[in-house]
């Protein structure tokens, strides 16, 4: 058996639909045993959110899940709060993203919690944070993604706003927690002092923009939509080729020389309109329709293919199949295949994290809801069998 990273590290694990279930399946995915804490009898949400479904579980849920243990517990009861409480005891983290000020209001807040084990790393996820006017209200990441500014950056130049296609404002943010996470474990492991971290989808968001809001607080130009061009770097955007549509990425002079001479137009790298980055941003509405008129008479795979030989970032724009399809993510270990209970084989996109010695693994499938209550309580708490009975008929797991 290889040794992981987080072997020996329990979360507690109150998260739902996103943010928080990916940063936990990373920790899990790391060696971390994840407790997933769910609603009796309805459970995560994305449990509904199909279809597609396979054996009753539908696909959202699958891709955030795996390597989890779920167990129910009723919050709104002094027991199942008790349970929660002794669980966290035995933790070294909490994730959870219920809205402001609700574990408290369980008794399970960081306060309530660090007291009866100071080590603990505890991580909220909310839309807003913690404080702030709009700390209070529920954000979700297609309105993070408006309010944040991403979305009027997304899209064609003289067209609507648009969302980027997949919850990325989620994304980011659990990836933030994670990171987050793994600081405030390790000063833990150095101090045994925990810490409380406080992550807000729009905070990650806006610090996602990375350039485009240097751009804009350094020059004070509120940054437009550029549709599928660059707004630093030219030629970095799509062109059509005899077929269809290629990416193109230039980063540098010299690359842009290797493209003038791949395209048998060598002296485009002398023109001063067009020698450096910048004058080549500059000029981008005259050097454009030069280089499209050049592409046009090859099919885009032939483009791709001369583009990456010669050491210039280009790429044909896959469908999501003919990106799995491609030999390099075959090559590279990325799709998995684990059985469920049924015996259906479950696909899912594997860790992309390659560690040399403490390599990810995916030893379980995503839980059915409450599937491993009845294990947790006894092997954490050492409940008997007549405890877990009494408790299941008192509507507490």
């Amino acid at each position: 058996m290889p040794y992981h990273a987080l072997d020996g590290v329990r979360v507690l694990d109150f998260t739902r639909v996103l943010a928080g279930p990916l940063c936990t399946m990373l920790l899990a995915d790391l060696g971390a045993e994840v407790i997933k804490v769910e609603t009796i009898g309805r459970g995560d949400d994305t449990r509904q959110w199909g279809p597609p479904w396979l054996s009753n579980m539908s696909a959202y849920f699958a891709s955030v899940n795996r390597n989890k243990q779920s167990i129910t517990l009723n919050l709104k009861s002094d027991e199942g709060i008790k349970i929660a409480r002794e669980i966290a005891q035995e933790s070294q983290i909490v994730v959870e993203n219920f809205k402001v000020g609700q574990m408290a209001s369980f008794g399970l807040g960081y306060e309530e919690l660090q007291s009866i084990n100071p080590a603990l790393v505890y991580c909220s996820i909310t839309g807003f944070g913690q404080s702030g006017s709009y700390a209070k209200y529920a954000g979700y990441d297609y309105a993070i993604q408006a309010m944040s500014g991403l979305m009027s950056i997304t899209g064609e130049k003289d067209g609507k706003s648009s969302k980027v296609g997949v919850a990325i404002s989620d994304v980011i943010a659990g990836l933030f927690a994670n990171t987050a996470i793994m600081s405030a474990l390790r000063h833990a492991e150095k101090t045994g002092q925990g810490q409380y971290i406080d992550i807000a989808l729009l905070d990650t968001q806006i610090a996602a923009l990375v350039n485009i809001v240097s751009n804009y607080l350094v020059s004070g130009d509120n940054p437009p939509r550029y549709g599928n061009q660059h707004q630093n770097i030219v030629p970095y955007q799509t062109f059509s080729a005899k077929d269809q549509d290629f990416v193109l990425a230039v980063g540098n002079d010299k690359q842009f020389r290797i493209l003038a001479h791949l395209i048998q137009l060598p002296d485009l790298s002398q023109d001063t309109r067009f020698a450096s980055n910048p004058s080549r941003v500059e000029n981008r509405d005259e050097l454009i329709p030069i280089l499209q008129n050049a592409f046009k008479h090859k099919q885009a795979n032939e483009w791709v293919s001369l583009l990456l030989d010669a050491g210039i970032p280009a790429g044909s724009i896959n469908t999501v199949q003919q990106a799995l399809a491609m030999p390099q993510v075959q090559e590279r270990n990325l799709i998995h295949e684990i059985p469920l209970s049924t015996g259906e084989m479950l696909k899912m996109i594997g860790s992309p994290l390659k560690l040399s010695e403490t390599p990810t693994e995916i030893h379980s499938p995503p839980p059915k809801l409450g599937e491993h209550t009845e294990q947790v309580l006894a092997s954490i708490l050492q409940f008997s069998d007549d405890e877990i009975a009494k408790l299941r008929q008192n509507n507490v797991i």
